[in-house]
């Protein structure tokens, strides 16, 4: 029940070895690691010897392990209960050396670093320690080499979840614990997460919704058909988002590379939804404006359709002068200047004989003003040049930005910087 040393200032050094049989689950949200691990440990018990010659040859027996003394070890990052049941035998040999070989479902807190995610590598620790003895009476210190234990995780290996099992090693140490000096070994387990699947799932899906919205420029702006697209896109973004919250810890130091990913991505549609929204606002102006015109005109030729031209003519070209009213005089508003100015001259010379080369000038001006404002409305407005203007900018600015951002956040993923 007691150390197993007859003289009371000896150390019991207990050699031990921990190889990683299987690693069963990462929780990220919670920073947890899971695993299956299996200590051999192996120390000295000076009440316990014999002569095999004397004892029918016998140099090694198997008893039960609550008939003799243990070490009280224990994982320092053990934040349950171990589940798997004890050895319930240990061996000893004739010259007193005693072993025993236990198995555990370890779930230990681990801090992650999801920077990288989900191309990040986790170092986990776990550190085996006495519970309360000193190292004045207990030390603990590694049986094998690290390359052997590295080597026999990688043969005994059984599971890996959705890790890459990569490197471990080992390190040992004395540390103060509440003012007790005790030995302690560190193991510290390297993996590497298997992007594929979260590579297909996550980040590709947000870079198709990325290309959709770049192609939702070649949508026309004079439906609301691109606006509806548009926000449907963000929204999907934003679906995303919530999902990639279930899986990162809230309390990560930095912010991780996917999250800049996501809330660029989002930014990027979000300018682009504002500028489809200004680019609809400048196109409702261009309606506006061309059905006042039109409705000025309508108004314009009533007024002209009214006023009597026989008899009258020079009436109805002083109101060419003034209103642009020529076609309501019997003409078309697709004729030409020449058949304006020949149906001119034929009037002026059965009916208007009276005027003189003045009245004559006077019907060619009218006629330059005329065709002067046809030629304005072929034009198109200022806010029709505006809003193509407007989308050819943003479109060169839209690639230019996007192509810059992917290939940061690539760079950094590729980084070596933690």
């Amino acid at each position: 029940m007691v150390r197993p040393v007859k003289d009371s200032k000896n150390t019991t050094v207990i050699y031990l070895d921990l190889m990683l049989y299987a690693i069963l689950d990462v929780k990220e949200k919670e920073q947890q690691f899971v695993a299956y691990i299996w200590v051999d440990m192996s120390w000295n018990d000076d009440f316990i010897l014999w002569e095999p010659d004397d004892f029918c040859g016998i140099t090694l027996t198997y008893v039960p392990a609550v008939s003799v003394w243990t070490p009280d070890l224990t994982i320092e990052e053990m934040t349950e209960k171990d589940k798997a049941a004890q050895s319930p035998y240990l061996a000893i040999l004739y010259d007193g050396r005693v072993r025993w070989r236990n198995d555990m479902v370890v779930v230990s807190s681990c801090k992650m670093k999801v920077y990288k995610f989900p191309f990040d590598t986790q170092k986990c620790k776990l550190s085996l320690k006495s519970v309360i003895q000193s190292d004045e009476h207990l030390k603990l210190k590694p049986l094998s080499s690290s390359e052997n234990i590295r080597e026999w995780s990688f043969e005994m290996m059984q599971t890996q979840s959705e890790w890459i099992f990569e490197d471990m090693t080992y390190s040992y140490k004395t540390v103060d614990n509440f003012g007790v000096n005790q030995s302690m070994i560190i193991y510290s387990i390297t993996m590497k997460r298997r992007s594929v699947l979260y590579i297909v799932n996550f980040i590709l899906p947000v870079l198709l919704f990325l290309c959709l919205d770049l192609a939702s420029f070649l949508i026309s702006d004079s439906g609301g058909e691109k606006l509806s697209f548009k926000v449907t896109v963000l929204l999907a973004v934003t679906v995303m988002q919530l999902l990639l919250n279930e899986i990162l810890p809230s309390s990560s130091d930095r912010i991780p590379l996917i999250a800049i990913y996501c809330v660029g991505v989002f930014g990027l549609m979000m300018l682009s939804l504002l500028e489809t929204i200004l680019v609809m606002y400048l196109m409702e102006k261009v309606s506006a404006s061309q059905e006042g015109r039109s409705g000025k005109d309508q108004s314009l030729s009533e007024d002209c359709e009214d006023k009597p031209c026989k008899g009258k003519f020079h009436y109805c070209l002083r109101d060419v002068k003034l209103k642009s009213c020529v076609p309501a005089c019997g003409m078309s508003s697709g004729q030409t200047s020449s058949e304006l100015l020949q149906v001119a001259k034929e009037a002026s010379s059965s009916q208007l004989k009276e005027e003189s080369y003045e009245f004559e000038k006077e019907v060619l001006k009218s006629l330059a003003l005329l065709l002067g404002s046809m030629k304005e409305e072929e034009k198109p407005s200022y806010w029709s040049r505006m809003t193509k203007t407007i989308n050819k900018v943003f479109f060169i600015f839209y690639i230019i930005t996007a192509s810059v951002f992917l290939f940061y956040m690539f760079y950094c993923w590729n980084s070596t910087e933690e």
